[in-house]
């Protein structure tokens, strides 16, 4: 019968000890006397199993009461989020067998793979874990847009570029950041778009940046700032 049934004597044995399958009477031999309705049984009750039922649940679906239809609305619903998390993993994968170099990226920000430097690729997968999603959704927003010269020579800046390549960078690059923050005004104050403690946030993101960006680049995003302070300054 459990070979009928496709399963094992182990669980035969089992569900005669839970109560699901009645056990057979015995023959004079001892040999219990398994009949069709055994079969038919132990059919059924691996049909609910396979569908993903609990065996504590199993006698409340049978009884096809209210709250045997909640079991199965329940584990309906359970199913359709499961199949939704898999066609995502499914989108996932196809993107990076597609172009490797989207596994640096958050997740939808695969069109600006082939135009973003990995340093900055690298800086968004870690904003990822700390930006809530409009944040993220905004950032992908402004990436979109061409990039332009000065952005273009700041990523390829070498670190041991001269003090007055720096401060001419700076300088040019300082109008283009303020922009971007007018733009986004999330981009002035990262703590108030996380989704994170803003010991956590800052952690995050001054090593981020530490670790991706090379001593030139530092220096240079420090005079932006500092021009930025002087001309906030001076507007209050």
């Amino acid at each position: 019968m459990a070979e009928l049934a496709g399963t094992t004597l182990k669980t035969v044995r089992h569900y005669h000890k839970t109560g699901l399958l009645d056990e057979p009477e015995r023959a004079a031999n001892g040999y219990k006397q398994y009949g069709v309705k055994h079969l038919v049984r132990l059919l059924r009750i691996r049909r609910l199993v396979d569908l993903g039922l609990p065996l504590s649940d199993i006698p409340s679906v049978e009884a096809a009461d209210e709250r045997g239809e909640q079991i199965l609305r329940a584990l309906d619903a359970e199913l359709a989020a499961s199949i939704e998390r898999q066609q995502r993993v499914r989108r996932e994968l196809a993107a990076i067998l597609d172009n490797r170099a989207s596994i640096d990226l958050p997740t939808g920000f695969k069109t600006l793979v082939d135009d973003l430097p990995k340093a900055q690729r690298s800086l968004l997968l870690a904003y990822s874990s700390i930006l809530t999603p409009s944040a993220m959704s905004a950032i992908q927003e402004q990436l979109s847009a061409p990039r332009s010269d000065v952005a273009a020579q700041f990523e390829a800046l070498p670190a041991d570029a001269p003090e007055d390549v720096r401060r001419q960078l700076g300088q040019r690059l300082a109008p283009e950041v303020r922009k971007q923050q007018k733009d986004h005004p999330f981009l002035r104050d990262l703590q108030a778009s996380s989704r994170r403690g803003g010991a956590i946030t800052q952690s995050v993101v001054v090593q981020a940046l530490a670790e991706f960006y090379n001593e030139a680049q530092l220096d240079v995003l420090r005079r932006v700032h500092a021009l930025l302070s002087e001309d906030d300054a001076a507007g209050a």
